[in-house]
């Protein structure tokens, strides 16, 4: 197990450009296995997920090959389907949360699939049930074996277009019975599709390997189904949950940070929920300029109410990002109501910045009152252990702030999220060594 060991109070200077989105990579890997072409794939972020997926495509039978740092190239024309059922896959899928969407390409292409219970973060319940109902309309059938392998099977030998209502708009779940659907016979309407613009990103490629998708961009997908699919090239987007990272990361430690490419139309309300913590920031073209701040003063709501943040589907909040708007109100001024509505366990890090003298207040499992500082006194630094990938740079971005010296153990889980984070931030400044 690694650590991380951090020197706090300093001021970082300089330009640090965001990695390719994980959340998008894990989508659009699984997709190369819906054709026998190739598929190229540029910005593919080097962290611990993607690689193991990478891996375990090779294991099926892709074809890969890597081109640069950040591009590679698929051709899925030799998959084994008697792979899923050795144990060397059941271990590596089990370990990856993003395996599960090897299921839907398996679905569409060879009928049949077989995908263990998947791991991940350990942030509360996350439910397979949309994935799993969606198939089901699509007129696929499931076992799952209750002993210890922990195997889903599915036949999807008839799958055929139809109408659904998801019933919650799932981006992994969404993903995935969109990828069965897109070789289904006949027309399948999707209503309460999630909209992420990662989910965009996998449509859009789609319809350029042959698919016919419309409704793009919207909570009502149209999907024709089609014999065959081709092969393409495909670009991903900068990741937004690193560039929301930096934004909170730029204001907690007084530093001044301009970050590259952003993709700017593509991070929807993420720019603005940090400028109502206050945050300064430019757009300079397609890069963000977050200059050097002492203080920054929470909004308050039109009635004086206290600013509360959730999160929500796209175009509302992301999820990921409320670990890191927890941490960067520890030295705003004013009060902060973090509401995490979709899992009950992603605030328990919340004890740790409290330890390091945070001014907060766990209501209960998915809500979180902050008492800004406003630099009054500085957090000291700790020992502590990553939770989960978002709770960990949260940790990071309040040991790099604190006085004193910080140790974060169990980094494996930040690695599996941010690419080389350490070598990033000492860069620009950080003293961070790994251990």
């Amino acid at each position: 197990m690694a650590s991380f060991r951090i020197a706090g109070d300093q001021h970082l200077k300089g330009e640090i450009s965001p990695q390719g989105a994980k959340n998008e990579a894990l989508q659009i890997l699984c997709a190369v296995l819906l054709t026998d072409q190739p598929v190229t794939i540029h910005n593919i972020p080097d962290i611990r997920d993607v690689n193991k997926l990478i891996e375990l495509l090779g294991d099926l039978g892709v074809q890969v090959k890597q081109l640069s740092p950040s591009s590679y190239r698929f051709q899925a024309d030799q998959v084994d389907i008697s792979i899923l059922d050795t144990a060397d896959y059941r271990e590596k899928a089990s370990a990856l949360r993003g395996s599960v969407m090897l299921l839907g390409p398996m679905l569409g292409r060879f009928k049949t699939g077989r995908i263990p219970r998947p791991g991940g973060d350990k942030i509360g319940r996350r439910r397979l049930d949309t994935h799993f109902l969606g198939f089901e309309k699509l007129g696929a059938k499931f076992n799952f074996d209750s002993d210890e392998s922990g195997m889903y099977h599915v036949d999807a030998s008839h799958l055929k277009g139809t109408y659904m209502l998801l019933d919650e708009a799932s981006v992994t779940g969404t993903a995935n019975v969109v990828m069965a659907a897109v070789l289904a016979e006949g027309t399948t309407t999707i209503y309460n599709a999630a909209c992420e613009p990662y989910l965009q990103q996998l449509c859009s490629m789609l319809n350029r390997m042959g698919a016919k998708i419309s409704g793009i961009s919207s909570n009502l997908l149209t999907i024709e189904g089609v014999d065959k699919l081709g092969g393409t090239d495909h670009t991903m987007l900068p990741d937004m949950i690193e560039i929301g990272s930096f934004i909170g990361l730029a204001a907690m430690t007084q530093s001044e940070i301009t970050i590259k490419n952003c993709q700017i139309p593509q991070l929807g309300i993420i720019p603005d929920v940090f400028k109502r913590l206050g945050i300064k920031m430019e757009f300079r073209g397609d890069d963000i300029f977050v200059p050097a701040q002492e203080h920054y003063q929470i909004e308050s709501f039109l009635d004086g109410g206290m600013m509360t943040v959730s999160d929500a589907p796209w175009p509302g909040f992301t999820p990921d990002l409320l670990s890191i708007v927890l941490v960067t109100a520890i030295q705003a001024q004013g009060t902060l109501l973090v509401h995490q509505k979709m899992f009950e366990s992603r605030l328990f890090f919340v004890d740790k910045l409290i330890e390091m003298g945070a001014q907060m207040i766990l209501c209960d499992p998915h809500r979180a009152t902050v008492i800004g500082l406003n630099r009054q006194q500085q957090l000291k630094g700790i020992r502590m252990s990553s939770p989960d990938i978002r709770a960990g740079v949260a940790l990071l971005i309040a040991a790099l702030s604190a006085k004193g010296e910080s140790i974060i153990d169990n980094i494996e889980q930040i690695d599996r999220g941010y690419q080389n984070i350490d070598g990033r931030l000492n860069a620009i400044g950080a003293k961070i060594e790994r251990l």
